[in-house]
């Protein structure tokens, strides 16, 4: 896998967690921070494809960069609060960086082991959970003029699903693989926006900025057809065929929240053909994605359905 095209600052002393890193962007990801010195922890669910991934991201470091494993697994908030303790002692409490890659597409419906629908329960409310519980390490590796990050991980999917955060899990309405991953990934953006809306009320030294890789060769709707995707999810697999752009460039929104010149609230992806591919730059978002009294309903529910305390507060 050839290095993005997108330069990289020194990252030396720096510690970024990447969530979903056994392949395409989040091991990308992980490859391309670790070259540049930072100090990556990779949270993986299956141990063994985690050794792999972290025996190829350590092969390609040269510098200062380190990289180590974490287990973790979003379907289930017992494992998101063992990681992200895990994290904050193996971190000294400190983390620079969080980007939340790892989600999970399309496929028949399924439930997490707390019986959330799989896609919005892996996509939001394992990630949600996870930032708020590994806030402080955030609050504390930041500062006025280098703050710490979060890196919410969208799609330009959010606008095929609408999001009703009194049924997130599909037990009201008849169930669609694609509205419910749509509505997935409109929930990110919405978090990532009220995250940012409170991060600023409370004068926290961090940043909510939200990212989306455009049409990238990966794992996901490949992991979809071996869950028992339908005729749909095959179909959706054409036009990643055929239109999308390899992984070291899909990965350059990512790096660009991560590490670039960006500010709070900020959403970033391709630039080219509609947002599916090209350099990484401003993205567009859906109206109802924009939408403040959404994004704060959303939170709520979040607070309530995965029994972590958000963070920041009310």
């Amino acid at each position: 896998m050839a290095p993005p095209r997108q330069p990289v600052p020194d990252l030396a002393g720096r510690t970024v967690v990447v969530t979903g890193t056994t392949s395409g962007l989040g091991l990308a990801l992980s490859g391309a921070l670790a070259r540049a010195g930072a100090r990556v922890l990779m949270t993986v669910r299956d141990p063994e494809r985690g050794a792999s991934a972290l025996a190829w991201v350590r092969d390609g470091i040269t510098g200062a960069g380190s990289a180590e494993t974490v287990r973790l697994d979003l379907a289930d908030l017992a494992s998101v609060r063992a990681a992200a303790a895990d994290i904050r002692e193996r971190a000294g409490d400190r983390v620079d960086v969080l980007v939340n890659n790892a989600a999970v597409s399309l496929g028949p419906r399924q439930l997490t082991r707390d019986g959330f629908e799989l896609q919005i329960g892996t996509n939001h409310l394992g990630p949600a959970a996870l930032t708020w519980l590994l806030m402080p390490a955030l609050r504390a590796a930041g500062t006025p003029e280098r703050p710490a990050r979060v890196v919410t991980t969208s799609s330009l999917g959010h606008r095929t699903g609408g999001l009703d955060p009194a049924d997130l899990h599909w037990e009201r309405r008849s169930y669609s693989p694609t509205r419910a991953y749509g509505a997935s990934k409109l929930a990110n953006l919405l978090f990532a926006a009220e995250l940012d809306r409170r991060l600023r009320r409370a004068d926290d030294p961090v940043l909510s900025v939200a990212a989306h890789p455009g049409l990238t060769t990966s794992q996901l709707l490949a992991n979809a057809l071996a869950r028992g995707g339908t005729w749909k999810t095959r179909l959706y697999a054409l036009p990643e065929r055929y239109l999308s752009q390899p992984v070291t460039d899909g990965i350059l929104p990512q790096l660009l929240a991560a590490t670039g010149p960006v500010g709070g609230g900020d959403y970033l992806g391709p630039t080219r053909l509609f947002g599916a591919r090209g350099p990484a730059g401003p993205a567009k978002r859906s109206a109802t994605a924009r939408d403040p009294r959404l994004a704060a309903e959303l939170w709520r529910a979040t607070a309530a359905a995965t029994g972590v305390a958000p963070d920041p507060g009310e």
